[in-house]
C-alpha cells in the first residue's frame, strides 16, 4: 500500500519528518516542495509539504496521484472550531465542502458549483478507522481560502453548510480525490475558534510543533 500525506506549512511538517527520520527516510524535493517518504507499518508513505491554501493543496494532490500512483491520501493540520468543537479537539472529517466558492451574483446558492459535486464525503473505511483512535471526534469539515477570524462570516458558512470546523485544504484535496476516485480522509487539530481571537490562538498552537497530529496519523496507518 502507498499512501500519499498532504501537509500544509512548516509548523505542521516538522513533526512528522522528525518521525520520518527515525525511519531511514529519504528527503527530497518535488516540484520545489519539501518531501519524505518512508515506510511504516508495511506502508510506503509519501509526505509532501504542499503550502497553505486550496491551490496548494490541490496541486499536491494531483501531483501524488499523478506522479506516484498512491492509493489513498491523509491529510492533516490545524483547523478553527465553527460549531460543538474545543480547542485541541482531534477530529476526523466525514465530510468536506468549499465554502467559498460563490457563484450567487449570478443566481446560485453559496458552494454551489454548476453540474459538479458540492460536498465530498471522507472515505468510510478511512473514515470508520479513525472513529476507533480513542478521542477521535467526526467532524463537518468546511474550507476556504481564508483564515476564518469573522463571527459573522462563521456565522453564514454554520448556517449554509451546517459546518463544524474550517480550514484551507481539505474541500481542494477531497474535490482532486473524488475526480480521481482516491479514497481521502482528514485528521485536524483544533486551535482556535474562527472569531476575533482566532489568529493569537493559532499562533500559539502552531508555534509548539506539536507532535499530536503525527502520532495519531502514524497510528491511523497501522491500523490500516
Amino acid at each position: 500500500m502507498k499512501i500519499g500525506l498532504v501537509i500544509a506549512d512548516e509548523n505542521e511538517y516538522k513533526p512528522f519528518l522528525d518521525a520520518a527520520k527515525e525511519h531511514n527516510c529519504i528527503e527530497m524535493k518535488r516540484r520545489g516542495r519539501d518531501s519524505v517518504a518512508f515506510h511504516h507499518a508495511g506502508k510506503k508513505l509519501i509526505a509532501v509539504k504542499a503550502g497553505i491554501g486550496k491551490v496548494n493543496a490541490a496541486s499536491a494532490t494531483a501531483f501524488l496521484i499523478a506522479e506516484d500512483k498512491v492509493d489513498m491520501i491523509l491529510n492533516f493540520g490545524l483547523s478553527g472550531a465553527v460549531s460543538g468543537l474545543a480547542k485541541d479537539d482531534i477530529v476526523a472529517g466525514s465530510s468536506y465542502t468549499e465554502c467559498d466558492f460563490d457563484l450567487t451574483a449570478i443566481g446560485y446558492p453559496l458552494g454551489k458549483k454548476p453540474q459538479d459535486v458540492c460536498v465530498y464525503p471522507a472515505d468510510k473505511h478511512l473514515y470508520e478507522t479513525a472513529m476507533q483512535i480513542p478521542g477521535m471526534k467526526s467532524a463537518v469539515c468546511g474550507c476556504g481560502d481564508l483564515f476564518l477570524a469573522d463571527k459573522e462570516k462563521k456565522n453564514l458558512y454554520k448556517e449554509t453548510f451546517g459546518i463544524q470546523e474550517f480550514d484551507m485544504e481539505t474541500g481542494a484535496i477531497a474535490s482532486v480525490c473524488h475526480d480521481a476516485d482516491i479514497p481521502f480522509l482528514a485528521i485536524r487539530q483544533i486551535s482556535d475558534t474562527a472569531d476575533d481571537t482566532a489568529s493569537e490562538s493559532y499562533k500559539q498552537t502552531n508555534d509548539l510543533c506539536e507532535k499530536t497530529l503525527t502520532q495519531i496519523i502514524l497510528t491511523l496507518i497501522e491500523k490500516l
